[in-house]
């Protein structure tokens, strides 16, 4: 069946982004609209597709000449989070004590942690939307990229939890103060001017303010993360796993495919990029580059039989050479997703 959601998963330095790309293009070539996007904080999705920082803030299409349109996103984390907090606040005065809250300026503009979510619900804004054909979805390194994967039950099970609860209690009066200190004379001046020492009074009513004026918007916040996970595991979703080549990433591959498998994700093609050539043509004697490169060539066919075998036959295992440039413009971008239309057969 057609996958209309393509997750390109792998560790870093592997070229997964330009692989996704490449991927993109590969499938408007082939006549679906197709959108590439990427939260990899790098945004070297950007210099790939030769797309400007608009693409931060709306679906840029790219002049590729294919069949298919060809669209650019780049996830901006604090743009996705004013918009989510704009369209699903319950009111205006409620949006803007969020917007305007320094706790919330702080959160929204850091990207640990935030950034995996914000992924999240933007993937779910451009599913539910419905129109592209095929999304491509390009990730961050192996450990954020499972804390992405991951970042739906985490919401679920925070909002669940005991500490959304005892946070939206009451705990300052209408005029900043702790509630009960003020009748607790100077003990309580006392206890207010420690905790002020330790913590700072102003970071508390902050995150006090934010999570009471944030309350509405967390069940709507439970419904996405849930619809999310469904998304992920649909039969219309489907993940391709990059890996360097060498021995060396055999365990770091092997660990991810084991880690899509126990989460109930369909794991397609495993891609093993950069491949040193078997045959390195005419060498001017056996000097130390040749028998570099010689060595890489067996190094990369080891690192490849071994994945053959561990995979035993459940994936199918693409090579893609290493090519003399990374690919930086339309050109050299077209020959690399002709060797990985491939990917798209049954897709």
């Amino acid at each position: 069946m057609r996958r209309s959601l393509l997750v390109v998963v792998g560790s870093g330095g592997v070229g997964k982004t330009t692989l996704a790309a490449a991927i993109g293009l590969a499938s408007a070539r082939r006549g679906h609209d197709t959108l590439v996007m990427t939260f990899d904080p790098s945004l070297r999705l950007k210099d790939s597709l030769g797309v400007g920082d608009e693409a931060r803030a709306q679906e840029v299409e790219v002049a590729a000449g294919t069949r298919g349109r060809l669209c650019a996103s780049l996830l901006d984390a604090r743009q996705t989070f004013d918009r989510l907090v704009q369209r699903y606040a319950p009111d205006p005065a409620a949006r803007d004590r969020i917007l305007a809250n320094r706790f919330y300026d702080h959160l929204s503009g850091s990207l640990a942690g935030v950034l995996e979510y914000m992924a999240v619900e933007r993937l779910f804004e451009v599913a539910r939307e419905g129109r592209y054909d095929r999304v491509v979805l390009d990730t961050p390194p192996t450990r954020q990229a499972l804390d992405f994967l991951e970042a739906p039950q985490r919401i679920v099970d925070f909002l669940d939890s005991g500490a959304r609860r005892i946070a939206l209690k009451p705990w300052f009066d209408e005029h900043g103060r702790l509630r009960g200190a003020s009748r607790l004379g100077l003990i309580g001046r006392n206890i207010e001017a420690f905790l002020d020492r330790i913590v700072g009074l102003e970071l508390l009513r902050d995150m006090a303010e934010f999570f009471q004026a944030f309350g509405p918007l967390y069940e709507g916040f439970r419904t996405r993360a849930a619809e999310v996970q469904s998304l992920l595991r649909a039969p219309g979703t489907g993940f391709i796993l990059v890996a360097g080549p060498g021995e060396e990433h055999v365990p770091d591959t092997m660990f991810f495919a084991r880690k899509l498998g126990e989460a109930g994700l369909r794991l397609g093609p495993v891609v093993v990029n950069r491949v040193h050539p078997k045959e390195l043509g005419s060498v001017d004697g056996e000097d130390e580059a040749a028998r570099l490169l010689r060595w890489l060539a067996e190094r990369d066919r080891r690192g490849l039989a071994a994945l053959r075998s561990l995979l035993a036959g459940r994936h199918r295992l693409v090579e893609v050479p290493l090519l003399p440039e990374e690919p930086a413009d339309f050109a050299s971008l077209g020959d690399l997703a002709g060797l990985l239309d491939v990917l798209l057969d049954g897709s």
